[in-house]
């Protein structure tokens, strides 16, 4: 990306098309492709923990307000070649900084960085904000300044050896931070992995969904917004391309007004549950600043001591990771899974996100499909179990 493309980038931001970078977790690539080609965007590309594709600002603002796989939508403004940290800023101090943000934004920066020219992620940050600083000072501002933990703008920097690419961040805090949980329990699912772990199933609210584990109720609100086409954006405060200068507030209206009208009022059969009381009061306020309350079934009961649907059901559950219980609890929970699915929900469909590596073998299932995924820094997998009575023979005969 030249310098001619970027000075060419302020105008296409307020119209014209460009290229967009959205991140995920590892293992939802293929599921946030989908969403994004299903909305329009052109020439998408599937890269590693993240999608890439083309469109305009109103693209940038429907990707932000739909996506419910996506945790970042960054707008790439300059790739360059730096040799030593002079280079590096230099090439930082070339952008207009000023054509894209006013002064009296408050800035961050959030630095990814492999590379032999930089061991320090936050000196790579350091140096970048003091390149935009000096580039406002030299056109005759004040220096912005930064808010490292709730700023206005937020800035990338991905640096690969001595690559350089700077993104502009247009949604601010993490998608994943819907804006309908007041509450969270320990060590809470995220929203973008509980859509993902849905949309990798292929539920619908044909069928019922079973969240016995439910903590704060991801999954179970997660499913209610996806069964009733509720963008996922919808109850979030604040973007980051709110503060750029080519913001478009009317656009974001009328994008936002479209999202809306396609909300339907399916029917669903959702029922939460967790052993927890607790738990389950803060599920019930989620569930009630999401709108759904009164369409999710929500109960004290454990599951261990459940009975199953009387039709098929799917199953989704998230069970304590080991920093939670002990290694001999953490078994005798998992084999006590597999006994209740065993026995309480043939014909049902399971699917089990665990972090805890013995948890196949505790189950004591074979399962269809395992999928690796990551959950924030935790390598994780995502367990199908197809449940039937008898032998597994007759079973795949009937089906």
């Amino acid at each position: 990306m030249n310098n001619s493309h970027i000075n060419s980038l302020h105008n296409e931001l307020s119209n014209g098309q460009f290229q967009i970078l959205v991140r995920t977790y590892s293992g939802l690539e293929e599921v946030l492709f989908r969403e994004i080609a299903a909305l329009g965007g052109a020439e998408p590309e599937k890269l590693n923990r993240a999608v890439s594709c083309k469109g305009d600002m109103g693209f940038v603002y429907k990707l932000n307000l739909s996506l419910r796989t996506a945790v970042k939508v960054l707008v790439p403004i300059k790739q360059f070649i730096f040799h030593d940290n002079n280079s590096f800023y230099d090439a930082l101090f070339e952008i207009d900084w000023p054509a894209f943000f006013s002064h009296d934004k408050t800035i961050a920066f959030d630095s990814i960085v492999f590379s032999r020219f930089f061991d320090n992620s936050m000196f790579v940050s350091q140096l970048a904000k003091d390149a935009v600083a000096d580039r406002f000072r030299k056109a005759g501002f004040p220096r912005p300044f930064v808010d490292a933990r709730n700023p206005d703008v937020p800035l990338s920097v991905y640096i690969k050896e001595n690559e350089a690419t700077v993104y502009l961040d247009s949604s601010g805090n993490s998608l994943h931070q819907r804006g309908y949980k007041p509450e969270q329990v320990h060590a809470p699912l995220s929203e973008v992995m509980a859509a993902g772990i849905l949309k990798l199933s292929g539920w619908s609210h044909h069928f019922p969904l079973i969240d016995p584990m439910c903590g704060s109720g991801t999954f179970s609100i997660e499913a209610a917004m996806l069964a009733s086409n509720v963008p996922a954006g919808m109850f979030r405060k604040r973007f980051g391309f709110e503060h750029w200068k080519a913001y478009n507030s009317e656009l974001v209206e009328q994008i936002f007004n479209g999202l809306m009208s396609r909300i339907s009022e399916t029917p669903f059969e959702i029922k939460a549950s967790d052993r927890d009381a607790h738990a389950i009061a803060i599920a019930k306020r989620n569930a009630e600043a999401a709108q759904f309350v009164d369409e999710i079934s929500f109960s004290v009961a454990d599951f261990l001591k459940s009975s199953g649907p009387e039709r098929k059901a799917f199953i989704f559950m998230n069970p304590p990771y080991g920093e939670r219980l002990n290694p001999d609890d953490l078994a005798q929970l998992y084999n006590g899974i597999g006994t209740t699915l065993k026995h309480y929900y043939s014909g049902c469909e399971a699917w089990i996100f665990t972090a805890y590596p013995e948890a196949i073998k505790q189950i004591g299932l074979k399962p269809s499909a395992k999928i690796k995924l990551m959950n924030g820094p935790l390598e994780c997998l995502l367990l199908r179990y197809e449940l039937f009575a008898g032998k597994r023979t007759e079973f795949k005969k009937q089906n």
